[in-house]
């Protein structure tokens, strides 16, 4: 398949390509400094070897990282400046921090040219009950953008719907009788009305209409 990666493993601290390949497609979204919402979002790989990291961004830019110092994560870049290398986006990728931006780079490449007429992608009905948009926002910002999401529906009006946050990570919130909660994240859920509205870690708000847990 041209080289691409098909999971990474970790030796030592190290994310370790396969020998059989030093390179994958992935999607990399550019953060300025202080912002959370991403300035741009592109195709990219990503490549390691010995230590040694290459982002070719479709734009043009490509990041030459070589580690910096005996401590796993630290880098430096082509101009001499420092680069940390973070984890938190789990098994979906790596986070790039650099002195006035951070790359998120994702191993999910995004939405091919067949998804592009789906606006809830990467959710279709083909494997949830439903889909839809939900309105979102990180807990500071007074705008709200959307979300897409699939909900898988249960009796009594329960369901669990797989949310894909404005970072490209996805969870589940789980509607369930007495209790609301999220996987591997913590939530606070209130309901005005028709409307739940859920803020997950203390970041981010979610509503979720009442119509897109029970149906009808």
């Amino acid at each position: 398949m041209k080289g691409r990666i098909l999971f990474l493993t970790i030796i030592g601290g190290l994310w370790v390509l396969p020998a059989t390949a030093d390179w994958t497609d992935a999607r990399c979204e550019i953060y300025p400094k202080g912002e959370d919402h991403a300035e741009q979002t592109l195709p990219c790989t990503f490549s390691q070897r010995q230590g040694y990291v290459t982002i070719t961004r479709e734009d043009g830019v490509v990041h030459e990282l070589a580690p910096s110092g005996e401590a796993v994560g630290n880098f430096r870049d082509q101009a001499g400046r420092p680069v940390y290398r973070q984890s938190g986006l789990g098994d979906q990728g790596l986070i790039f921090r650099f002195p006035d931006e951070s790359l998120y780079v994702y191993w999910d490449r995004g939405p091919t040219a067949a998804a592009a007429d789906n606006p809830t992608w990467p959710f279709s009905t083909a494997d949830y009950d439903a889909t839809t948009l939900l309105r979102c926002r990180a807990l500071t910002a007074e705008a709200f953008g959307q979300c897409p999401a699939g909900i898988l529906r249960m009796d009594d009006g329960q369901a669990s719907i797989v949310v894909q946050s404005p970072a490209g990570e996805q969870f589940t919130i789980n509607f369930m009788t007495g209790y609301v909660n999220a996987t591997n994240r913590s939530a606070e859920a209130s309901r005005d009305g028709d409307t739940w509205t859920v803020v997950i870690d203390g970041q981010e708000v979610y509503e979720v209409p009442l119509a897109a847990i029970e149906g009808g």
